[in-house]
């Protein structure tokens, strides 16, 4: 906590200071690494057996770009160690930051049981003089009280006075965590001057682009959720404009680039909204609550985009209807089970629900994602068929739920010789040119574009 600029102003310097991470998951392990790069001795900590096992091996336990060659040169270098002793790590440790998921119940509410863990594991190793970094989403308030209070109780020291606390959230997106943490401005808000002063030297090592000091922890936590809710927020419109465009006749990605082009209208894409964002409004919404304040806006926007899932159901029974076909016994191949397109990963994808309500309703589904090996959709729990081709044989509709850039290159030629026709493309990626799927043949739906609807 006495740490001065010139103390890590190289990679020599950075030498003498451990890091330890709590999570290593798909922001974690990038974060790990980074420190890494920057000289220090890093200690990774997870719970996971599998992550653990395959970092102490120098290899990388998912797909990330950039990040399996750091993990092997890290290890080998004997800078990057990994553990599930989070005391231990603790014991050993000058900088401890935490990123550990927070996730929500069934009933929508925050479940911080993962992070309140975490904490009383560390707390029971922290150390006088640690500063300590949270980088996990969380409601404002949460920082500064359980984790906070967690850490108090468990170690018997005090936030402030012996040891410092810190709060930035990481913006990133899988498939680019190493350039986005590195090259996006960062937020920070700490318990006192001394924390955030070093947090910010501390993160710098890591971080080329800007940091932005904001008054205290709830505000930084509340940066985060602002920035996911926005999105969630414009997501929602644009699908409430896509389901008027249908019934209206209007191509709505026609239209909303054409909007775009005026400077203060920046309208999203519609379609299901997957990943972490559907999570961040409920944390948002609670802390809320607990201040007698209401997100009406926040509450809507969810309630839309979570109807999308039905809405989808919607246009593969129309597309069916107009091939002379019904969803009952309908063979349907839904395409894409990532959370987001061109990724490899399946946490926060809504291909689950997606092909359980299909399948409620009488289809015959099977799944293809070309990131993902036959083997690994079976484990995953998926009626995953090897080849597209075998994905497309004799089927009744192909459902693109996620836009992959192969799923835009697909040879709808060979594939009209395959299906059972008439089929159906319902295109939820915009990865189809409407256009051209009718000169071969296809019966079109996608969100928002009316003009192939009628």
């Amino acid at each position: 906590m006495k740490l001065e600029k010139e103390d890590i102003d190289s990679s020599e310097k950075c030498e003498k200071y451990t890091v330890s991470l709590v999570g290593c998951g798909r922001m974690g392990l990038p974060t790990v690494c980074l420190f890494a790069e920057a000289g220090f001795k890093v200690i990774g900590v997870d719970a996971n057996e599998r992550i653990v096992s395959l970092v102490k091996k120098g290899k990388a336990p998912f797909v990330e770009p950039g990040l399996g060659e750091l993990i092997k040169k890290h290890v080998e270098k004997e800078r990057l160690t990994i553990t599930r002793d989070a005391k231990e790590a603790a014991l050993a440790s000058d900088i401890i930051v935490f990123v550990v998921p927070t996730l929500i119940d069934q009933k929508k509410k925050p479940d911080y049981s993962y992070l309140e863990k975490a904490c009383k594991e560390v707390g029971m190793g922290l150390r006088s003089g640690t500063l300590v970094i949270f980088e996990s989403t969380t409601g404002p308030g949460v920082t500064e009280n359980l984790v906070k209070e967690t850490l108090e109780k468990t170690s018997g020291l005090k936030a402030g006075v012996d040891f410092g606390l810190a709060y930035s959230p990481i913006r990133a997106a899988s498939g680019r965590v190493l350039q986005d943490i590195a090259n996006y401005p960062r937020v920070v808000g700490a318990v006192n001057e001394q924390s955030l002063k070093v947090a910010c030297l501390v993160l710098s090592r890591i971080i080329k682009a800007e940091i932005i000091k904001v008054r205290n922890i709830k505000a930084a936590e509340a940066v985060k959720l602002f920035e996911n809710v926005y999105r969630d927020v414009n997501i929602a419109l644009a699908n409430e404009f896509a389901r008027f465009c249908e019934k209206a006749g209007i191509d709505f990605l026609e239209t909303q680039k054409a909007a775009n082009t005026q400077p203060y209208c920046h309208l999203l894409v519609p379609g299901i909204v997957s990943g972490h964002i559907p999570t961040d409004p409920y944390l948002l919404v609670e802390e809320a609550e607990n201040v007698n304040a209401k997100l009406r806006m926040v509450t809507l926007a969810r309630k839309i985009n979570d109807e999308m899932i039905s809405h989808v159901l919607h246009l593969t029974k129309d597309a069916l209807r107009s091939c002379g076909k019904t969803m009952r016994r309908a063979k349907v191949s839904v395409f894409g089970v990532s959370y987001r397109p061109n990724v490899k990963e399946p946490r926060g994808s809504l291909a689950k629900d997606l092909i359980n309500m299909l399948g409620r309703k009488g289809a015959v589904v099977h799944v293809y994602d070309p990131l993902f090996s036959y083997k690994e959709l079976i484990e995953l729990e998926y009626p995953a068929e090897r080849t597209l081709a075998k994905a497309v044989e004799g089927v009744d509709c192909l459902l693109i739920a996620v836009g992959h850039n192969r799923f835009k290159r697909l040879n709808l030629r060979r594939i009209k010789f395959l299906v059972k026709k008439p089929a159906a493309i319902v295109d939820m990626g915009h990865a189809v040119d409407p256009v051209k799927a009718e000169k071969e043949g296809f019966v079109y739906r996608g969100v928002g574009r009316g003009i192939w609807t009628k």
